[in-house]
């Protein structure tokens, strides 16, 4: 038997994700500017944002992510990155 050499996850998603950076954009309503932001991870239920400057974001808002256009949830925030679940 050939010993496992791939190395071990350090934590298991439920869903595969993208890990490539893209721009995207928060909207948060008609009246608010848009926020432009980095789109660190992105999976079928949920992406990893990054605001660089930080900007106050609210707890639900839309995603636009080249023409897809997703409402979120925010699940966590740290730093710079916010969490967000589809």
């Amino acid at each position: 038997m050939v010993p496992d050499t791939k190395p071990k996850r350090l934590y298991q998603r439920v869903r595969p994700t993208s890990g490539e950076a893209a721009k995207a954009q928060i909207i948060v309503g008609p009246k608010v500017p848009v926020v432009t932001c980095r789109l660190v991870d992105y999976s079928p239920g949920g992406a990893c944002v990054e605001i660089f400057p930080m900007v106050p974001v609210p707890d639900r808002f839309e995603l636009l992510h080249g023409r897809v256009r997703k409402k979120c949830r925010v699940a966590w925030r740290r730093g710079v990155r916010i969490g967000v679940a589809f």
